[in-house]
């Protein structure tokens, strides 16, 4: 049974092949590879029959030479570089006159911007260190007063100060005047401890008896801001004290722009001039 079916399919076999084989078309025949570019074709001449054809001749080499040669294509030329057509002129401008209602252009918004660095103003000066002198001494507060006056505008924020003489014992003292009466003299005591003010105390002999003192100070200045306290609060004292050639007089100021201290102790008649804390110039 198997070798049956062998021959059976050997004989299809056989007969699909003879089909292929009569029904295969004409080969399709290649085209010739073209040669490439710049190298010469060969063509062959026309040859005749062998037996007609004569005997080659010495001069047929030749020939056949200079026709390959004739045949043999020139190298080709190279290209002459063109030349670029000049460009068209730009047009002239116009000469005709612009309308009037039509604004020119500002030179600021024409102007390129230019890169320079904007000028930065000088930073002020700072203020000179405020200098501060002492100028006297001077006898009394008159005088010094007057040197104050004669000093001028050289001078700011000045002020007066009383010191006592060196060697000199003075002292000045506020007080209220004498009561008529110790009850008297201790009502006004209390009226004067409700006012806030301390360092007080009642005289008990001599011709100041009931009167009340309020303090006792080496300089005038300290009796007289003393003084200017208890009229604030409704109080009229006196100073007492003070003898005359035991205090002297100094005028603490500080400088004004370009003063020195000689020029201010020289104008304001001082005899000497002291340097001075500003912190302490009030």
């Amino acid at each position: 049974m198997l070798t049956r079916a062998l021959i059976v399919v050997l004989a299809i076999l056989n007969v699909g092949v003879a089909l292929w084989w009569m029904l295969r078309g004409e080969p399709v025949p290649t085209p010739p590879a073209e040669p490439p570019t710049g190298v010469a074709r060969l063509q062959l001449l026309d040859t005749p029959n062998a037996a007609a054809a004569p005997a080659p001749s010495a001069a047929q080499p030749a020939a056949a030479s200079t026709a390959l040669a004739d045949a043999t294509p020139a190298p080709p030329k190279p290209a002459a570089p063109t030349t670029p057509a000049p460009a068209a002129p730009p047009p002239a401008p116009s000469t005709a006159p612009a309308p009037s209602n039509v604004p020119a252009p500002s030179t600021a918004s024409v102007a390129p911007a230019v890169g320079r660095p904007t000028e930065t103003p000088p930073a002020p000066a700072p203020p000179a260190p405020l200098q501060c002198i002492s100028l006297g001494p001077f006898a009394d507060r008159d005088t010094a007063m007057a040197a104050q006056g004669n000093a001028g505008t050289l001078l700011q924020r000045s002020r007066l100060r009383e010191v006592a003489k060196p060697g000199a014992s003075s002292t000045y003292r506020v007080m209220l005047p004498a009561a008529a009466s110790r009850e008297e003299a201790q009502a006004t005591v209390k009226r004067i401890a409700a006012a806030g003010i301390s360092d007080y105390y009642i005289m008990a002999q001599g011709e100041d008896t009931n009167a009340i003192a309020l303090g006792q100070y080496r300089n005038r200045e300290g009796a007289e801001r003393r003084m200017a306290a208890l009229a604030a609060a409704g109080f009229s004292a006196r100073l007492v004290g003070g003898a005359a050639g035991t205090a002297q007089w100094w005028v603490d100021a500080a400088l004004a722009g370009q003063a020195t201290p000689s020029a201010a102790r020289q104008r304001s008649g001082a005899a000497q001039q002291r340097s001075l804390e500003c912190a302490g110039l009030r």
